[in-house]
């Protein structure tokens, strides 16, 4: 399936790692640096699936992931971070999210969970 993928760090690097791995497989790519500008992306341009960092300057990744649900109930959103205490997973999926990642991004784990949240389901398992 080919989707409308947004991604959003604040590090250009992890961008570029992650936009590359998705148009791999086939999916087309946006880039948010910061919470406000993924905010405005998603409004206009309505992803199929958001990548999100939990820790950005401005705009912390939940308080993104909350605004992006008022705009949009049904927003898929995979949290990526590299901080793998079980509480940050218990908060990210209360918050709504469909998955969570961990940094540094792992190629396969990457394409597991982006498929099954793009195929309707969610990428805790």
């Amino acid at each position: 399936m080919n989707a409308k993928v947004l991604i959003v760090d604040d590090s250009s690097l992890a961008r570029r790692t992650v936009r590359l791995l998705l148009e791999e497989l086939g999916h087309t790519v946006e880039e948010a640096s910061d919470g406000a500008q993924a905010l405005e992306r998603y409004f206009i341009n309505r992803h199929d699936l958001v990548i999100l960092d939990m820790v950005m300057n401005g705009m912390y990744g939940l308080e993104v992931l909350a605004k992006m649900r008022e705009l949009h109930g049904e927003v898929r959103v995979i949290v990526a971070t590299a901080d793998i205490q079980t509480s940050t997973q218990e908060q990210v999926r209360a918050a709504g999210a469909a998955a969570f990642v961990n940094k540094p991004i792992n190629r396969q784990a990457l394409a597991r969970v982006v498929n099954a949240v793009l195929a309707g389901g969610d990428g805790w398992n």
